[in-house]
């Protein structure tokens, strides 16, 4: 099949949309002290605003894979981000905190439809050979929306109150999704979709024992990594009183750790394989949400977030791997799942570490993740070995 190029100007559109979607998922971790004072209850309460926005992306990526074929890809994801616009602008309008939930759940369920679509369009769209390059375009504006999100919503909460940030996501979402959707037309992708065919395709997945494995693992890897990162700039705030700019500031590092990352992985994949990317991404874990949770001064903060987003991407880029081929026949069905459980695991992981810092201290929402972490890299790493010496396929 011959693909005709990719212009930059598609390009920069999809990006917008996925930066916007990334923008979102990470806005609120910055503002839940803001969150919490403004409508008097406590951090981990506030903290539902980002559970709620993760289980429902978790959710809802099933949904859209056969609802983005059967209608087009590039259309569905247009539609997702005015969606989304909608979720931002009940977010900035809360009268309370219930309702300010309600948003990020809504704004979750419609993001949930643009990145993955966007990249199953690339696959459509984009010749095999040049793929890798587009895809790596792609990801640093999603890398960029999570630092971004971090960074600038600390800021504008700082500066002009918390609505401001979903006020400016919401004009972000509805440029975004108006020039998306007015081009979808020439950039969709038509084929003809099974609905029926999902629930079997789900069950065929899950069938496999290493499927089962990869997707235990990354439940977990999810409900560790990514509750506790959501928990660093409350915890600084709170333990050395830093401003909400600052904070957003230092957990943007993580993002930067993650580039860093894609910087050397192949590097890295040569030295080590791929047993040993999982025992270093867990051990860099396990050392940064350690001294995140024990450390004396904030300064100690800034190599603990670069490495926290080094060693995540080193674990979580070896599951992708192996989740690209737990079902080579249902590739699509098995990385939507893959990241489907990957958000189910973190809205239950901050969950419980919300009940940890309002019943005993935020330090103990990176202390437990960093044991658990650890033993993880070490306990994949163990388990690829295996499966590398047996030599049998899931």
């Amino acid at each position: 099949m011959t693909h005709p190029p990719i212009d930059s100007r598609t390009l920069a559109l999809l990006s917008l949309c996925a930066f916007a979607s990334m923008t979102s998922l990470r806005v609120c971790d910055a503002m839940l002290p803001s969150l919490a004072e403004a409508f008097s209850t406590t951090t981990g309460q506030a903290a539902r605003t980002i559970s709620g926005f993760a289980f429902a992306y978790g959710a809802l990526q099933l949904f859209y894979g056969p609802l983005g074929d059967r209608h087009g890809k590039a259309r569905v994801a247009g539609f997702a981000t005015l969606a989304c616009m909608v979720g931002c602008v009940a977010a900035a309008l809360s009268p309370s905190l219930g309702w300010l939930i309600g948003g990020r759940v809504l704004t979750g369920m419609a993001a949930a439809g643009i990145i993955p679509l966007t990249m199953a369009w690339i696959g459509d769209s984009v010749a095999y050979e040049a793929r890798q390059e587009v895809l790596a375009k792609f990801l640093g504006a999603t890398v960029l929306g999570m630092i971004c999100g971090q960074w600038f919503g600390g800021l504008l909460c700082e500066l002009f109150g918390w609505r401001s940030a979903f006020a400016v996501l919401a004009l972000l979402f509805l440029v975004g999704g108006t020039m998306l959707t007015r081009r979808a037309g020439a950039l969709s992708h038509f084929r003809t979709a099974d609905a029926g065919s999902t629930g079997r395709r789900v069950l065929d997945v899950l069938s496999r024992p290493w499927a089962r494995v990869v997707l235990v693992i990354t439940c977990i890897e999810g409900a560790l990594a990514l509750s506790a990162l959501a928990f660093i700039p409350s915890h600084l705030q709170a333990t050395f009183h830093l401003t909400t700019p600052a904070t957003g500031a230092i957990v943007a590092l993580y993002g930067v750790g993650g580039l860093l990352y894609s910087r050397c992985a192949r590097l890295l994949l040569r030295r080590f394989g791929e047993a040993g990317l999982a025992t270093l991404g867990g051990t860099c874990m396990g050392i940064a949400f350690a001294t995140v949770a024990f450390a004396p001064a904030w300064l100690w903060a800034l190599p603990a977030c670069l490495m926290a987003g080094f060693g995540f991407y080193a674990l979580h880029n070896t599951l992708q791997t192996n989740a690209t081929q737990m079902a080579p026949a249902a590739r699509g069905t098995a990385v939507s799942l893959f990241a489907c459980i990957l958000f189910l695991g973190q809205s239950l992981g901050i969950l419980l570490a919300a009940w940890l810092v309002d019943r005993f201290s935020s330090s103990m929402a990176f202390a437990a993740p960093a044991l658990g972490l650890l033993l993880l890299g070490g306990g994949f790493a163990f388990l690829l070995g295996q499966r590398h010496r047996s030599g049998k396929e899931a």
